[in-house]
């Protein structure tokens, strides 16, 4: 095994950053705030001993305070998503818009790469990627490594118009799917940095990003960003490592000083969302709620969203993606893929 690993460039500070002891600690520590089994024996670890009063301060706090408390863009995200499904006639309440709550939040450039193998192993497999380190890094293999886009771009009705090459869905079947996404069965959330122990952490990974959109340009406007939320079962971290290697970590979103909200002039208005939800390709297109064949209108069946035989499963059980929209410059997006 590679005692230290170069992880990579952290693109907000510029500096490099190692798979250390140092790292791991902090990671065991986040897990143990959510009650989840960390790697190895906390006997191991000192600081964790020391931060144990700590600990319990957090938990009981969180008991408290915690049911419902989401980050500024998490609550954007949800107000967006009611008054989508509210504009369309589709009464919901707060469970069934309800983001995972209770997420590892990768707050740290790095974390999610140290998340994506365990520590005394160089490899890790899954039926959904598998993953090597190297000492570069770490290589990330996805099942699938598509060429083509054809049948993946999915959009919901309801919101900005929807171009006639991409696949309009009921909003009905988007608000079906969703929750869908939310209640991934558990063997997706296992981490691979728990799972060579008898204990596996299993846990949502989420990561806070703003990309810049419109960059700076000196003694005429500041530079924009916007900010998107990522979710991912613990199974598919590695896919959070990829996201954030491209577009960054933004750190944790409940700070206040990393509330776009507050900072207007830096932000564009735009807050986006990204669920990983692999297991959806085994859902049949009566569960998401499609008509017949019979009471289709010609553009769903064009698209396929129609069935005739029960069992015929939700793009042909095909990766998709889809979207809702609309003009108040929000946007969620659910990946059926990894």
């Amino acid at each position: 095994m590679i005692e230290k690993t170069q992880i990579g460039i952290d693109p907000r500070t510029n500096k490099t950053v190692f798979d250390d002891k140092v790292f791991m600690e902090y990671v065991n520590l986040r897990l143990a705030a959510l009650d989840q089994p960390v790697y190895g024996k906390e006997d191991d670890y000192p600081f964790m001993d020391t931060a144990k009063p700590l600990l319990l301060n957090y938990k009981e706090m969180f008991r408290d305070i915690g049911a419902h408390y989401y980050c500024p863009a998490d609550e954007r995200i949800m107000t967006f998503l009611k008054n989508y499904f509210k504009r369309s006639g589709i009464d919901v309440d707060d469970a069934d818009i309800a983001l995972p709550l209770k997420t590892l939040a990768v707050d740290r450039y790095g974390m999610a790469r140290t998340l994506s193998l365990p520590p005394d192993a160089d490899k890790y497999e899954s039926d959904m990627v598998s993953s090597y380190r190297v000492k570069q890094g770490v290589l990330h293999n996805p099942k699938n490594d598509r060429r083509t886009t054809k049948g993946v771009f999915h959009v919901a009705e309801g919101g900005l118009p929807i171009p006639d090459d991409k696949k309009a869905v009921p909003i009905s079947v988007f608000l079906n799917l969703y929750k869908a996404a939310i209640n991934i069965p558990e063997k997706y959330l296992e981490l691979p940095f728990t799972s060579t122990q008898e204990k596996h952490a299993k846990v949502w990974v989420s990561l806070y990003m703003r990309p810049v959109v419109c960059p700076e340009i000196p003694n005429t406007s500041n530079e924009r960003r916007m900010e998107i939320r990522m979710f991912a079962p613990g199974n598919l971290v590695s896919n959070v490592d990829f996201a954030e290697s491209i577009f960054g970590n933004f750190g944790n979103p409940y700070l206040r000083e990393n509330d776009p909200a507050l900072d207007f002039e830096n932000w564009t208005g735009h807050t986006g969302c990204i669920i990983l939800a692999p297991h959806l390709s085994s859902i049949t297109k009566k569960n998401a709620g499609l008509p017949r064949f019979e009471d289709a209108t010609e553009r769903q069946r064009r698209d396929g969203m129609c069935w005739k035989d029960e069992n015929e499963l939700y793009n042909d059980g095909e990766a998709f993606k889809i979207t809702a929209r609309d003009s108040s410059g929000a946007i969620v997006t659910i990946i059926s893929d990894n």
